[in-house]
């Protein structure tokens, strides 16, 4: 008689799912490069405390009547340089107004002029950077060497030989300037950006089906290469600031009667020691501005980067 080997159940082909026991932690579902950035900045304490303080100073530019109902213009010579005081916390300057007043109407035109600026940059070097990258060939050597013209000239020094010949220097005349001569290191930053996508299987696809030129960019090549592109714009917005601030502390660039953290440090250049508090605040804030947006740009390449996670 012959013996029958016990059967035995067949292996299971598919790993079944079975519910996580209670109290155990599920796995974080993981998602695109901007949702897994996200997720990444909500927990760095440095971007948080960094975007906080941005989003005083940009609430502080739109709306300084939220924080102040004194008018900065509202002067009394009998006042000049009173040191600061309980009812009075910045005291006043040489016309007698109050500096509080003027620091917080202040942070519109310092503030404007870096959001105007960037968005301007960007909006040079996402086109000219994309054209480069995308066509390569001959339009890519003529804005490349254009790129390099215009990389050559000095960034403070054009900006001042520029503006010298600007009679008024208002809030939009001092950005146009800034946007002309600062597009360059963007457009490199996104040309490259876009070299680095080209080879990608979807874009190729989308070649083969034929897709247009202006769809594949558009859809395709920009969500992908624009990253590194913000990045920086971030970090420009507080270099746009301190460019506008040593341009007024020179004396060309925001002319009175507008009020910014540059003119007003460039008046107390002349009374450090007999009225410090006239440098000490506007340069306070215009430092914090600037250190908040860098450290913000800083935190969004780490979260946007995957080999630094």
């Amino acid at each position: 008689m012959s013996e029958h080997p016990t059967r035995r159940p067949a292996a299971a082909t598919v790993e079944q799912e079975l519910p996580a026991p209670p109290g155990a932690e599920m796995p974080e579902r993981r998602g695109g490069l901007w949702a897994d950035a996200w997720r990444e900045l909500r927990r760095d304490p440095v971007f948080l405390i960094a975007g906080f303080v941005v989003l005083i100073f940009v609430t502080m530019a739109a709306f300084p009547g939220l924080f102040t109902r004194t008018d900065p213009r509202a002067c009394q010579l009998s006042r000049s340089l009173t040191p600061p005081s309980w009812s009075h916390p910045f005291g006043f300057d040489l016309l007698g107004c109050d500096y509080y007043a003027r620091v917080v109407y202040g942070a519109r035109a310092s503030i404007a002029i870096g959001i105007l600026v960037m968005i301007g940059t960007v909006v040079v070097a996402v086109l000219l950077g994309s054209l480069a990258g995308y066509y390569r060939g001959p339009v890519d050597t003529i804005i490349s060497r254009f790129t390099d013209v215009v990389f050559g000239l000095p960034f403070i020094l054009g900006a001042i030989v520029l503006l010298a010949t600007v009679d008024s220097r208002g809030i939009l005349e001092v950005g146009l300037v800034l946007v002309a001569l600062g597009w360059t290191t963007m457009t490199r930053l996104m040309r490259s950006s876009v070299l680095s996508v080209l080879n990608a299987d979807h874009i190729s696809a989308a070649r083969v089906l034929g897709a247009s030129d202006a769809r594949i960019l558009a859809t395709h090549v920009l969500p992908n290469a624009i990253a590194p592109v913000l990045v920086y714009a971030t970090i420009y917005v507080g270099i746009i600031i301190a460019a506008e601030a040593t341009l007024s502390f020179l004396g060309v660039g925001l002319q009175l009667p507008a009020i910014s953290w540059g003119l007003m440090i460039s008046d107390a250049q002349y009374r450090i020691g007999q009225a410090p508090h006239l440098l000490l605040w506007p340069g306070l804030f215009l430092s914090l501005t600037v250190l908040s947006f860098i450290l913000m740009g800083d935190a969004l390449r780490d979260a946007l980067d995957p080999k630094l996670r």
